[in-house]
């Protein structure tokens, strides 16, 4: 009884002393990633429905890919200039106007012009949350706020693609006005719960020096690169893994969505309690250099051991715990390098380095699977998640603060 009480008591202090705003933020996150259930049907719709071709449903989705960069790049600017409220409201409200509108395209040219603007749109919403979560939040409940704004997420993303597959057997236009719906209610809730922040003072953003540039910050660039090659090693769980699980384990289709589910389970009951025993006690680049290892321990798995349904199951438990351990301490170390003044172009680099693995961990996984195979492709991938938790700890060394651990956990 006791260990109840205890495990209750110690859930109950990872939730608490997080501020309204981080719960009122988590909560549209969550409404808006409920609704998303165009993307993930797109390539399906464009195959299956208006009858393009594969290449021509990869261009689509390159697309996507594109505006996704440009998006970040524009999120971040504004951010600096406007201020993240206004950004996150209507990035969020015009992105739903949109996804009504990619609905009625039919043409090949229209739909990759439209999704180009409509992913540069939303993904403008992206940096503009992540400075929000830092504006909301206090710094010693940081990285906290930051793994509830994930847990919002990953709830919404197990929902959405569900009640997206639900819809599109009966209709698949019902996914475009569902998902612009729940945006545009998103933006509607943002506007009436939160408090509006104004932008940066026009006397801040004038005594902006050049050293005050992204660009000038060497630490966050190196620190931009090793999380750039862990994302393309770790996003692989999302694209080659489930496809070795079907060609090589020989897993039907149930067992592969309830095994990748465990990601999500994982996420929504170990993550915050973790990050709350852990917020503080080490530099964050030494967590996240620690999850970069867990992440590569998961790949040599699956290179040394022989196929089996148990080794998927672990695989995917040992790569989620990976996941925790980078993911939200990442977050406090880019927010702790920025201002006020610059927190856009942090934000924006930092999105912009998730959109490029999210680009290459697929197409090179592919590529190098076709051409040599599964176990090789683990086995770079181990080493490549290998060298980039070095590289944490290099980044770390840099700093000079391994001694040093301020009240938020960063390592700056």
């Amino acid at each position: 009884m006791n260990l109840i009480k205890q495990t209750v008591r110690l859930y109950q202090n990872a939730y608490t002393g997080l501020s309204p705003a981080t719960w009122w933020l988590s909560l549209v996150l969550l409404i808006n990633r409920s609704g998303a259930m165009v993307i993930p049907f797109m390539t399906v719709y464009l195959t299956q429905h208006l009858h393009f071709s594969i290449a021509q449903a990869g261009l689509v989705m390159a697309c996507f890919g594109t505006g996704a960069i440009v998006g970040a790049l524009l999120g971040g600017w504004l951010s600096d200039k406007i201020g993240f409220y206004q950004v996150q409201f209507w990035s969020l409200f015009s992105n739903g106007l949109l996804f009504v509108l990619l609905g009625q395209m039919r043409t090949f040219e229209q739909i990759c012009i439209c999704v180009f603007v409509m992913s540069s749109v939303g993904d403008a919403f992206r940096p503009a949350n992540s400075i929000a979560i830092a504006a909301y939040s206090a710094p010693e409940n940081r990285t906290r706020s930051y793994a509830l704004n994930r847990l919002a997420v990953n709830l919404g993303w197990s929902v959405g693609p569900a009640i997206g597959g639900i819809l599109a057997s009966f209709n698949y236009h019902l996914l475009f006005y569902v998902d612009g719906g729940t945006c545009m209610v998103a933006a509607l809730l943002m506007r009436i719960f939160l408090p509006p922040v104004p932008a940066p003072p026009k006397a801040i953003k004038a005594a902006v020096k050049p050293e005050d540039k992204v660009w000038k910050d060497h630490i966050y660039l190196w620190f931009l690169f090793f999380a750039t090659l862990s994302a393309i090693c770790m996003f692989q769980f999302t694209s080659m893994v489930p496809l070795y699980y079907k060609e090589i384990i020989h897993m039907e289709e149930w067992a592969i969505g309830l095994t990748m589910s465990l990601n999500g389970i994982m996420i929504a009951v170990l993550e915050m309690v973790m990050v709350y025993r852990l917020e503080g006690t080490k530099p964050n680049l030494v967590f996240i250099a620690r999850g970069a290892v867990m992440v590569c321990t998961a790949y040599l798995l699956l290179s040394v051991m022989p196929p089996f349904w148990a080794l998927a199951a672990v695989f995917m438990m040992v790569i989620t715990f990976g996941e925790m351990f980078c993911l939200p301490f990442m977050n406090s170390f880019w927010i702790a390098r920025s201002r006020d003044h610059n927190r856009g172009q942090y934000a924006a680099l930092y999105t912009i380095s998730y959109s490029l693995a999210n680009i290459v961990s697929p197409t090179t996984g592919a590529f190098v699977v076709q051409h040599l195979g599964f176990k090789p492709w683990w086995a770079i991938t181990a080493l490549g998640s290998l060298l980039a938790g070095g590289g944490f700890l290099w980044v770390q060394k840099k700093l000079g603060v391994e001694k040093t651990v301020p009240a938020s956990g960063a390592a700056v």
